[in-house]
């Protein structure tokens, strides 16, 4: 049987990506919550709407951790996990911006 040799390189990108699975799915799963518990938030009461998002959020941490080790390189775990995170925390915060502007 042939022995493989692990080199430095192949470990960093593997704890790269467990970062990025751990850190950045949390990240987007909780931008998500705030994000659709402030849409919910239109049509049923406050409870309901943050236990709905929050439930939600646990099979969007879920893909998110599949995705970091799915993707092709650590960078696309990265950016596939904290840029859509990013952009649903300004989804969430949005509003409150356009109060302190007005």
């Amino acid at each position: 049987m042939k022995t493989t040799r692990v080199d430095g390189r192949y470990r960093l990108a593997i704890t790269s990506r467990t970062v990025a699975a751990v850190g950045g799915g949390y990240a987007l799963a909780a931008g998500f919550t705030a994000a659709l518990s402030l849409l919910l938030a239109q049509g049923m009461t406050r409870v309901e709407a943050v236990l709905t998002a929050t439930m939600l959020s646990w099979v969007v941490y879920a893909i998110a951790a599949g995705w970091a080790f799915y993707a092709r390189t650590a960078w696309g775990a990265w950016g596939g996990t904290l840029l859509p995170a990013m952009v649903l925390g300004a989804c969430a915060t949005a509003p409150q911006w356009m109060r302190a502007a007005a």
